[in-house]
């Protein structure tokens, strides 16, 4: 009896390439996605050899689109937005607007429609978070500052392109495309507007029913102790709402999955279902990818060499130079400017799913969805060197150039403490670098015990809130001597490095013990292995068990300072 595996065909054939290709990528130290991609261009009928079924590649693109989604909004925090928003905000914005315009006017110089040129465009101004979190994780700069203003970047440009993929179809129409969402002859502002309220309605739906009914659905079925029926929950809710959403709300399934992902991050069980659906999104992103890669003609490359040279020139140059200036004009130094733009020079996930809306509803041509790609592949796998040039660059252009010189030491009222700080913040205080979890706690106990402390951290959104609460602080990076002279390193008692970034702290202790050869350092970090070698290299009292952590530095930075700071009080400055 004969059967039509072309289904079974291209799962084996897709997650048996994407492997090898994937383990080649990584052993040459590029995200496995590239080798995913390759795998499904191999597998595309624009290659010799096997070529997959390609009535079935957009359903799999489909569900690895709801499932990537889904993902994005489970771990969407708001709150590591808000923690960096008046820079993120606006410089997502901007960067994303100056990159849609640069690609918008090189494909009108090509002669493509102004849709055409608008949805590449568009493509090219969003980057990859998956890439991003694995190129900051590689250099264990994810919890620094200027990991944090990178992330929360990225986090504004999924939100501006999820907007993006609802007002695309109703859009469609009026710009050369195929609206599927509306008759052509109805009003523009009657289909945007419809559009809006069915978006409205469905978010109204979720924060009023699914807030709370997926939380406790999830809650109830945990308590089955069944961990595939927990999974398949998970699953079932990120497709099914998403599904529901397209039928009913004639939303995007992408819309869907990322409410599904955002709504069930309310439970307390979020973390599980993130463990637990992990396998099965590994998967089908695996499959996501694959799908992508097979709608790519490589004969791009040979026919419209300078088309690609220039899609990756707007990636790499056009955005990493509108991040650098953004980020400047926002007083942050050059060290941020260059990560950020690092950070962005890269095109993934989103830019596909744009492109790949685009060419249904016949806003892009085919060549714009190979440009896309193609500005994709080359710029993943050119984005290590590009985080590796950072600091050798930054090293070049100090010593060169007196206005990188100004701006990375720029004149910033953050940068010092007021001329009105009382003295006994300038001479036998505790300097606290950071001023998270850790350090807010480590603070509070010193305020609370009336010994004076000075805070030190990157970010100046934190500071402004420290001083407005009377609080002494300076902003800048915590491994740049200046900025710790700016503490009044050379006189303080005690250095508490409350940030668990590794790649700082012993710059930052050679640099105290350098200005203050007798002050004592108490050390925080996340890492075992960082643990050993702060202890064996003697820098200081380290501090590592996640539970215990601020509370054992709490205690051990008061035992070192009662009763002797009893009778002094704060606030930071005097009046």
């Amino acid at each position: 009896m004969e059967h039509n595996v072309s289904l079974i065909t291209m799962l084996a054939g897709g997650f048996g390439l994407a492997l090898i290709f994937g383990f080649i990528a990584e052993k040459i130290r590029l995200p496995a996605l590239v080798g995913y991609l390759f795998a499904g261009i191999v597998m595309s009928p624009a290659t010799p050899g096997f070529a997959a079924d390609m009535e079935l590649a957009p359903q799999l693109l489909e569900i690895g689109v709801m499932l990537l989604m889904f993902g994005v909004g489970l771990h969407f925090s708001l709150k590591d937005l808000l923690a960096v928003k008046k820079i993120a905000l606006p410089g997502a914005v901007v960067q994303m607007g100056l990159a849609t315009g640069l690609g918008l006017g090189i494909a009108s110089w090509w002669g493509w429609t102004f849709g055409e040129s608008l949805l590449l465009g568009l493509s090219l101004s969003c980057a990859s978070t998956v890439v991003l979190l694995k190129a900051l994780e590689t250099r264990g700069i994810l919890d620094s500052m200027n990991g944090r203003i990178a992330v929360g970047w990225l986090v504004v440009e999924d939100l501006a392109t999820v907007l993006v993929l609802v007002l695309l179809p109703p859009l469609a129409g009026a710009l050369g495309g195929n609206s599927p969402t509306a008759d052509a002859s109805m009003p523009l502002w009657y289909v945007l507007g419809l559009t809006l309220l069915q978006v409205a309605g469905f978010i109204a739906v979720m924060l009023l029913v699914g807030r709370r009914l997926l939380p406790w659905l999830l809650l109830q079925i945990a308590k089955t102790g069944s961990r595939e029926l927990f999974t398949l929950s998970v699953v079932a809710a990120a497709i099914g709402i998403a599904y529901g959403a397209s039928v009913l709300f004639h939303v995007s399934f992408a819309l869907g999955a990322f409410f599904a992902g955002t709504v069930m991050r309310e439970s307390d069980l979020s973390h599980r279902a993130a463990e637990e659906s992990l396998p099965l999104r590994d998967a089908f992103s695996v499959l996501f990818f694959v799908s992508v890669g097979m709608l790519f003609d490589p004969l791009v490359l040979v026919d419209e060499p300078l088309h690609v040279l220039a899609v990756v020139g707007i990636i790499i140059v056009g955005k990493g130079l509108a991040a650098v200036f953004i980020v400047l004009a926002f007083r942050y130094p050059l060290n941020t400017a260059l990560t950020v733009a690092a950070s962005l020079a890269q095109i993934g996930e989103f830019s596909f799913i744009l492109a790949g809306l685009g060419l249904a509803l016949g806003l892009l041509p085919q060549e714009g969805m190979s440009l896309v790609l193609a500005g994709a592949l080359i710029s993943i796998a050119l984005n290590p060197l590009v985080f590796g040039l950072v600091q050798p660059f930054k090293a070049m252009v100090l010593k060169r150039s007196a206005l990188a010189r100004r701006l990375e030491h720029r004149a910033d009222p953050l940068a010092v403490l007021p001329t009105s700080t009382e003295k006994k913040y300038l001479e036998g205080q505790v300097v606290v670098v950071g001023f998270g979890r850790v350090g807010r706690r480590i603070t509070s106990a010193l305020q609370q015990r009336h010994i004076p402390f000075v805070v030190v951290e990157q970010n100046r959104e934190r500071v402004e809130q420290i001083r407005a609460e009377g609080l002494a602080a300076v902003s800048g990076d915590s491994g740049d001597p200046g900025t710790l002279i700016q503490a009044h390193i050379a006189k303080a008692s005690m250095l508490v490095i409350a940030t668990p970034d590794p790649l700082n702290v012993q710059r930052m202790v050679e640099i105290a013990r350098t200005l203050n050869p007798g002050i004592e350092v108490v050390i925080r970090t996340h890492s075992a292995n960082a643990m050993q070698i702060f202890r064996r290299e003697g820098l200081g009292e380290v501090f590592f068990d996640e539970e215990e952590l601020a509370r054992g530095m709490k205690n051990h930075i008061l035992s070192k300072f009662a009763p002797v700071h009893e009778a002094v009080h704060q606030p930071a400055h005097g009046h």
